[in-house]
């Protein structure tokens, strides 16, 4: 490899790697100091992206609306909560910048929100959504014919699901992780924009490495936002892994937030809400003040 600071950081890291149980690779979260991270790192970009959006006009390609609710849309709602956090954040969290992926009505397609977090160098990749549910399919029972019963069809409204629901990218996508890792990493690199040498044991640990790192961090940050949601008592669905484009090309810890049923209307009124938008950017603002203490603690020499 031609970087010299990779070259630095890949010496420390076959050392780490020599002296410690392979366990210490496990994708859990633990006390031990990262071994990918720069002494006296900080927080200083967090990208945060409300999702969908209103189709450019004469745009081509995937374009998503989102989900609706009974008066309101996901993409309005978003957007709303989106623009709040990024005030928060900058007002609230000292030396901090929140970017966005939209500031407008129109949407950003997947993979270019991915590209506006890495050419800002995101250290956090906060994506915010709403939830909904399909319709369920029922049988009704309307009579009998020839003493057999007869019944009848139907789809209707799903309106239970209610909460919030917290996703991390699918490990199964790794792949594409490694090569927004290897786009975004070093600038100017040619060697670092090709595939990971697999007879090249440094480059390997490398990789290996970084993906360990922004995983687990991202479930950290997943399980912070539990916490403070639940302190505020938001219903809570979990974490779950699910294969979310703009999660595993972002090449940096992210999640991504249902922060409620749009399709329910407790939760609805309240995503719409002064006091609820408020709430869930208190909420993850809380979460990302404990991140950046213990992230920043961690690196410290």
């Amino acid at each position: 490899m031609k970087n010299k600071a990779l070259k630095r950081l890949i010496c420390g890291l076959l050392l780490v790697w020599a002296s410690l149980p392979f366990s210490s690779f496990a994708l859990s979260i633990s006390s031990q100091k990262d071994t990918v991270a720069d002494s006296g790192y900080k927080i200083k970009t967090i990208i945060v992206d409300p999702g969908h959006g209103v189709r450019p006009e004469g745009a081509v390609g995937h374009f998503s609306p989102g989900a609706p609710g009974s008066y309101s849309f996901e993409r309005n709602v978003t957007l709303a909560i989106g623009l709040k956090l990024q005030l928060a954040i900058e007002k609230q969290m000292d030396g901090v910048k929140a970017v966005l992926t939209r500031s407008t009505e129109e949407d950003v397609a997947w993979q270019k929100r991915a590209d506006i977090a890495n050419a800002n160098k995101g250290d956090l990749f906060i994506s915010l959504h709403c939830n909904s549910l399909g319709d369920k399919h029922i049988r009704e029972l309307v009579g009998h014919k020839h003493h057999k019963p007869v019944y009848r069809y139907a789809d209707v409204p799903d309106r239970s699901g209610r909460g919030v629901l917290i996703l991390v990218y699918g490990s199964w996508r790794t792949k594409e992780e490694e090569k927004a890792i290897k786009e975004n990493l070093v600038e100017g690199d040619e060697e670092m924009n090709s595939n990971p040498d697999p007879n090249d044991p440094a480059e390997m640990i490398l990789m290996s490495e970084y993906k360990r790192k922004y995983r687990k961090q991202s479930i950290h940050l997943a399980q912070l936002l539990v916490s403070e949601f639940t302190a505020d008592g938001r219903r809570i669905e979990g974490i779950r892994e699910q294969g979310v484009l703009v999660l595993c090309h972002s090449a940096m810890p992210a999640v991504l937030i249902e922060t409620g049923y749009i399709n329910n209307p407790d939760d609805e009124a309240y995503l719409n809400s002064e006091k609820g938008q408020d709430e869930i950017v208190a909420s993850i603002i809380r979460a990302l003040k404990s991140y950046k203490n213990e992230v920043e603690s961690a690196s410290q020499p």
